[in-house]
């Protein structure tokens, strides 16, 4: 009996299957490679010394999806797999809803073909209308501001309908804030197509030399430092949130959500210089104007999920930025040769 993982060669994919494996579960991963590596597969038995079951394809193929499920033993699903820019997603809004809204309904369809109806959603925070309450809660107002988050709370609202017209659907819906870090082994970490969207990679780059320096949009803000103030979380502790969560639904079944995030909130210059310290090196910086639709703080509270699930944050920043480096350091050019 295994565990299905769409997006699972993917950066959060990747770490969570290497938790699923190190507690004994067998794990089917589907992935179109579009934003990953098939070297991925051979770093998770490197790091675990445990084969996965890998299909390349696309959740969009619903007859893939169906020989998948016709093939193998699945009792729950782990749901990543999704386009994730928010700046594309704003230029290719149709590609995004495509993707992440029929394909998430296309595997509900043969979930429920074959009576599969466990299922752990990989959310984000960018659902929730912009607050000036924080930290945010999981029953503060939603409201993505793009096609992107709408993407996400599209198929939240899905799966909502999908389990108030049949209660036997177990659904957990996790929002997340900004996964960073990497697998102590350095095997696995995160490596953009290109130009990285998130701040981590960015700066991890620029500290290997593979880019002049970093723009920091904005520090005028009205945080300690003036720049922008944000939620970041070790993707290991990620992975072990969607651990706890697929146990949940064993336990109390039903559709629940979660933030997971470590409730505090880090700045732009205190990423900085966290990972000037785990470098050795001084990260090359300018500040330019804010950037439209940026605000000043966005951290989320974690209480829920610990009450829920015995789960928390427990790596700290600089956690999160020594595994960083250690894992672009040790692989300069990322999965590529």
């Amino acid at each position: 009996m295994a565990v299905l993982v769409t997006g699972g060669t993917g950066y959060i994919g990747s770490h969570t299957v290497v938790e699923l494996l190190n507690n004994n579960m067998d794990v089917i991963i589907v992935d179109n490679l579009s934003n990953s590596s098939i070297v991925v597969l051979d770093r998770i038995q490197q790091i675990t010394g445990k084969e996965v079951t890998f299909y390349q394809g696309d959740i969009l193929n619903k007859a893939l999806l169906q020989k998948v499920f016709t093939d193998n033993i699945i009792v729950s699903v782990i749901h990543f797999a999704g386009l994730k820019a928010v700046g594309e997603s704003v230029a290719k809004p149709l590609k995004y809803y495509e993707t992440n809204v029929t394909g998430t309904l296309i595997l509900c369809e043969v979930m429920a073909q074959f009576g599969i109806k466990n299922l752990v959603f990989s959310s984000s925070a960018t659902v929730y209308k912009e607050s000036e309450i924080l930290p945010i809660k999981e029953s503060f107002p939603t409201q993505a501001a793009s096609p992107y988050g709408r993407s996400k709370l599209m198929v939240e609202e899905m799966l909502a309908d999908l389990h108030h017209s049949d209660p036997s659907w177990n659904i957990a819906r996790l929002r997340y804030f900004n996964p960073v870090g990497a697998h102590k082994s350095a095997l696995i970490g995160e490596d953009p197509n290109d130009i990285p969207n998130n701040l981590m990679p960015f700066i991890s780059q620029v500290a290997i030399g593979k880019r002049e320096k970093l723009s920091i949009f904005g520090d005028d803000y009205p945080t300690h430092d003036g720049t922008g103030v944000r939620d970041y979380i070790h993707v290991v502790d990620l992975a072990i949130g969607h651990l706890k969560s697929l146990e949940k639904l064993d336990t109390k079944p039903g559709l629940v959500t979660y933030n997971l995030g470590t409730g505090i909130g880090y700045s732009v210059l205190d990423v900085v210089k966290a990972f000037e310290k785990s470098c050795g090196n001084k990260i090359a910086y300018d500040l330019v104007a804010r950037r439209s639709g940026d605000i000043a703080s966005y951290y989320g509270d974690p209480a829920f999920a610990l009450k829920e699930l015995n789960w928390k944050a427990t790596h700290s920043l600089e956690d999160m930025t020594n595994s960083s480096w250690n894992w672009q350091s040790k692989n300069p050019n990322g999965y590529g040769e």
